[in-house]
């Protein structure tokens, strides 16, 4: 019964050992898996330039280094020859840290073609964002973003030239000018025109007479009727009137 009873532990701990043999045999192919899926796609950043044209149909070329614990990127354009004089040709450099993203890490190189989606719709390669963000890593923060770090030829913002200011002229204080009062216009009398056919017109003055109250003066009737009241009847009144005043006449 021992003897079987070894033996079973026998085959117990073999069969145990071949088990986590196989499981780090099987571990460790999937970290050569990884590491030969990471060694090819830092080659096809590294090694194979990722090449656009741009909106001007200048011929452009992103190329990958690395520079210390950042991430270098270069891009290299040159313009159509019109003629005989060549083209135009410039480049500008970027840096930054893209790999603290966790999505560059698994795709590095969509990375760097969706910045070249960017850079295909200008003008000017180098002329883009001082900080490109592309939708896979828009979420993180600057340093893990690619950065704006020099160009060649320099490309120059021309500023609105300030205008120039005129010296100012010194402040003379006003002096206190007496108010000056205008003079009263006479009114102009117009004169007046003649109408046709008639001469000039001059109004008549005439003279006011000044009223002149004379005393009124005793008639002779008065006096024979004053006589005849004192010297006749009454009933003879008129009749002595009237042969007085004929005797006066």
């Amino acid at each position: 019964m021992r003897s079987k009873m070894r033996v079973a532990l026998l085959f117990l701990a073999a069969a145990v050992c071949m088990s986590s043999a196989q499981t780090n045999n099987s571990s460790n192919d999937n970290r050569q898996q990884q590491q030969q899926q990471q060694q090819q796609q830092q080659r096809s950043v590294w090694d194979e330039p990722i090449r656009f044209n741009t909106k001007t149909k200048d011929s452009c070329t992103m190329v990958v280094s690395g520079a210390g614990d950042y991430t270098r990127l270069r891009v290299s354009c040159k313009g159509p020859s019109q003629g005989q004089t060549p083209g135009r040709s410039y480049y500008c450099d970027f840096q930054g840290k893209p790999n603290l993203c966790r999505a560059y890490n698994l795709n590095p190189r969509h990375y760097f073609t969706q910045m070249m989606w960017d850079m295909r719709k200008l003008s000017h390669a180098c002329q883009g964002p001082k900080v490109y963000r592309p939708a896979m890593c828009k979420k993180y923060p600057d340093e893990a973003q690619i950065t704006f770090l020099a160009s060649w030829p320099k490309t120059t913002s021309t500023k609105p030239s300030k205008p120039v200011q005129e010296p100012r002229k010194p402040v003379v204080p006003a002096q206190n000018k007496p108010a000056i009062t205008p003079k009263p216009v006479k009114p102009q009398q117009q004169p007046v025109k003649p109408q046709p056919g008639k001469g000039p017109q001059t109004k008549k003055t005439t003279p006011k007479i000044g009223k002149t109250t004379t005393r009124p003066t005793e008639q002779p009737d008065s006096k024979a009727s004053r006589v005849a009241s004192e010297y006749c009847w009454k009933s003879f009144h008129g009749v002595c009137t009237y042969f007085i005043s004929w005797f006066q006449n």
